[in-house]
């Protein structure tokens, strides 16, 4: 935890706005995706502002997870060299910092939600379900990427534009059924699509989620971590010649 909170501050070190910064880029980016889709394109949800935001948070913090701790054995490699440190824990507190911002940011999402008219329900009493999948799989990517960058430099770079796309692949900006039905299997092979519609569902919907959805996504997550802690014991030192 010590290490996390370290991440925090050394996130905002030098900054005048400091912490605040959680808040407002998403609000910014809330902002500025609800002026194009609601106004220029017209997206017909009642309260978009409110839709956007309920997955736009959890999309931030799954982003951050990734980009961060995809970098964080790169950065720390003096570190891992100098004393037996567990490189697993360096992508970990990368992945919990951003979990952290999250949970840090969701009284802003629900005093937008209720200001907006999206009002707030029992449902939230579900978040924890979602949000915990969404850390295991964060933590899983996160310590491939890690991995892979400490070889390839090349993959940070690649991992920033694979999330782009990705972004715009998931239904955040836009209801699930708004895909066409040829281009739908396209959500049934993105586990962030699954996720996201579980965010929206406790904030924006207020409907319980969808187990049936998210239990294979767990199963799947928890193997993809299992797998990821395996490669990065068994090529740790691998790792540590290469950074």
């Amino acid at each position: 935890m010590a290490l996390v909170w370290r991440d925090l501050r050394a996130r905002y070190r030098g900054s005048v706005l400091g912490f605040l910064w959680t808040f407002l880029n998403p609000l910014l980016m809330m902002a500025i995706y609800s002026l194009v889709f609601s106004v220029y394109m017209r997206v017909q949800l009642p309260a978009y502002p409110a839709f956007v935001f309920a997955g736009l948070l959890p999309w931030t913090s799954f982003s951050s997870s990734l980009l961060r701790g995809a970098n964080a054995i790169v950065e720390s490699g003096d570190l891992l060299k100098k004393v037996y440190f567990p490189p697993q824990i360096l992508p970990a507190v990368a992945v919990a910092s951003a979990l952290v911002n999250f949970v840090l940011s969701l009284p802003l999402l629900l005093a937008f939600l209720l200001l907006s008219g999206a009002g707030v329900d029992w449902t939230l009493l579900a978040l924890p379900v979602p949000l915990a999948i969404q850390a295991v799989l964060s933590l899983a990517l996160a310590l491939g990427a890690a991995i892979l960058s400490a070889r390839y430099r090349d993959v940070y770079h690649l991992l920033a534009s694979v999330l782009t796309l990705w972004f715009f692949l998931t239904p955040v900006l836009y209801p699930a059924d708004a895909v066409p039905p040829g281009l739908r299997a396209l959500l049934v092979l993105n586990p962030m699509a699954p996720l996201t519609l579980a965010f929206q569902d406790v904030f924006y919907y207020h409907r319980w989620v969808d187990v049936g959805t998210l239990g294979p996504l767990a199963l799947v997550s928890v193997a993809l971590l299992a797998a990821a802690l395996w490669a990065v014991e068994r090529w740790r030192w691998v790792v540590v010649e290469e950074i």
